[in-house]
């Protein structure tokens, strides 16, 4: 007569069950920290270390982000700005940093061209633009989205960068004046003076576009732009703003600053 299974191998299965969802809802790219904020999160009382244990029994694994190169185009004939953030990105409040950077992107086309603008605080990307091209207006296109997003916001942004010849240029130097944006750069060729928009493109890349093949560059135009809305924005953990989506952590903050109002 066959034995019922145990309490600890019915668990054992369930958690398995769980984890293994997790992981597939994440696109397989979550790795055992962000899927056990997802598992104590839907009510499971669980340690990192089974997590990492079930995992490997599986044969799951996440995905870490290779190291980046630099993607900057440089005119020394330019004048730039001061670093005003001097890699001090989170000053506690959204809108007061906004990052931004450029990547490239290969198709069986050719190259599209993606440029971003991150709020520091919340690591949500607030503007982009791709395009078949890397010209001003690429830029200018991302902040434009940045700046409707937002709405209402301070007086003044620092909008930082690397020293890339768009960044630098007359077109953008009279569009953020016009806007109430500061201008901040970091050093050419030192990656950490940009390193929050850099490990956002490491991300992008490692667990979304070399993971697929690109024919087409409107695919992957709509699909990029799909993944930064959806997959990034709202649904994928950042463990540097406490393991929720920058748009949670965004609501999250605007709940405690409503509160405070009131209490005053």
């Amino acid at each position: 007569m066959d034995r019922a299974p145990s309490l600890a191998a019915i668990r054992r299965e369930h958690i398995e069950q769980k984890v293994a969802f997790f992981h597939g809802d994440s696109d397989e790219v979550y790795g055992a920290p962000r899927i056990l904020v997802d598992l104590r999160a839907d009510g499971e009382i669980i340690s990192r270390k089974t997590v990492a244990r079930t995992m490997k029994r599986l044969g799951l694994a996440g995905i870490c982000p290779k190291n980046w190169k630099t993607t900057t185009v440089i005119d020394h004939a330019d004048a730039y700005p001061v670093d005003a953030v001097k890699r001090k990105w989170d000053t506690g409040a959204l809108n007061q940093v906004w990052v931004g950077d450029i990547t490239y992107l290969r198709t069986w086309e050719g190259w599209v061209y993606l440029a971003t603008v991150i709020d520091a605080h919340s690591r949500r990307v607030i503007g982009w633009a791709i395009a078949n091209h890397m010209r001003t207006d690429l830029i200018q296109d991302a902040l434009t989205m940045a700046i409707v997003l937002r709405g209402d916001r301070p007086e003044t942004v620092t909008f930082h960068s690397d020293r890339g010849t768009q960044y630098a240029s007359a077109q953008i130097t009279e569009f953020a004046a016009a806007h109430g944006i500061t201008r901040s750069m970091g050093y050419t060729g030192i990656c950490w003076d940009n390193a929050l928009a850099e490990s956002f493109f490491a991300t992008l890349k490692t667990e979304f576009y070399y993971r697929r093949v690109w024919p087409a560059r409107a695919r992957a135009i709509r699909d990029v732009a799909a993944w930064i809305e959806d997959r990034y924005n709202r649904r994928r953990r950042h463990s540097s703003i406490g393991d929720v989506t920058p748009v949670d952590f965004e609501l999250q903050y605007s709940s405690q600053a409503a509160g405070i109002q009131l209490a005053a």
